[in-house]
């Protein structure tokens, strides 16, 4: 193997969730950390990594902004995913004290996943770029009233004592990742549980949308995943993400896509990947 095919990229600090996910799901890959999610999927385009981490979505927090938007121009192509879950740590500089806390610092989504423990500290919350990215200047700056929210990785990456463990208000908080690479073929279908997912646009006329969705139903093709978003301003008609199960070579899910044309302007598939063991566990 190559440097390149050693390493995955995410968006984050090293010691962010992405970077645990990474490491969880390819143990024996180096990661990669990148400022933001175009660069991280550069990082696979330009040969830098073999694959990228991208998060799509959080039990608790729900989708993550713009990721929809990124997908489809990210030219790259779905392979598989992965299941994070997030237990979120209070961490202070060696020595620090709860009573000695007045801030606590993190990410837009991880501070109202720990409402209850800062509400019971009196800790005013301060938004930081991203959970580890908050742990590394707290480490840096050296003030024991603040702390900040983020893995045990990130405290033991910039030296922070854990205070308090696993202190988000949900037990179920959990974040879903997408695995991407620059492969464009698709698996071959072997009947195993497949995941296909993929962007369209309907046609700007009446129940467009309805009769979209009716090649699924009557196919019996399960769609797991449905998110609608605005594109370029534009009001009047939408985009949609959409997960079903099933590969794109099954003659069910064929027969869905075909009927799906008829109603739409444009259909891109982005992955065909197999489904995680972590779904069945919810069912």
């Amino acid at each position: 193997m190559t440097d390149v095919d050693e390493k995955i990229a995410f968006q984050g600090a090293p010691g962010a969730y992405s970077d645990l996910a990474c490491r969880g799901a390819y143990p024996g890959m180096d990661t990669l950390p990148c400022h933001t999610f175009e660069d991280t999927f550069a990082a696979v385009h330009e040969g830098r990594a073999r694959l990228a981490m991208i998060p799509i979505d959080n039990s608790v927090a729900g989708r993550v902004a713009d990721i929809h938007h990124l997908l489809p121009a990210s030219s790259l192509h779905i392979i598989g995913e992965h299941f994070q879950r997030v237990d979120h740590h209070l961490l202070a500089l060696p020595g620090t004290k709860i009573e000695d806390l007045t801030h606590v610092h993190s990410h837009v989504h991880a501070l109202p996943q720990c409402r209850n423990v800062i509400r019971e500290l009196g800790l005013e919350p301060v938004v930081y770029a991203d959970t580890a990215a908050g742990a590394k200047m707290i480490s840096e700056q050296g003030d024991k009233s603040h702390a900040a929210i983020a893995s045990e990785l990130a405290g033991k990456i910039y030296g922070l004592e854990s205070l308090r463990a696993n202190i988000e208000d949900a037990e179920h908080n959990t974040t879903r990742f997408l695995i991407m690479t620059k492969e464009s073929e698709f698996p071959r279908y072997d009947g195993s549980r497949w995941v296909t997912s993929f962007v369209f646009k309907v046609r700007n006329v009446p129940a467009a949308l309805y009769k979209a969705m009716g090649g699924f139903a009557t196919n019996s093709v399960n769609m797991t995943k449905l998110e609608s978003y605005m594109v370029d301003g534009n009001f009047t008609a939408a985009q949609f993400y959409a997960e079903i199960e099933g590969h794109v070579d099954d003659r069910s899910v064929q027969m869905a896509m075909e009927e799906l044309g008829f109603f739409t302007s444009w259909v891109k598939v982005l992955g065909v990947f197999p489904g995680n063991p972590f779904r069945q566990e919810q069912a």
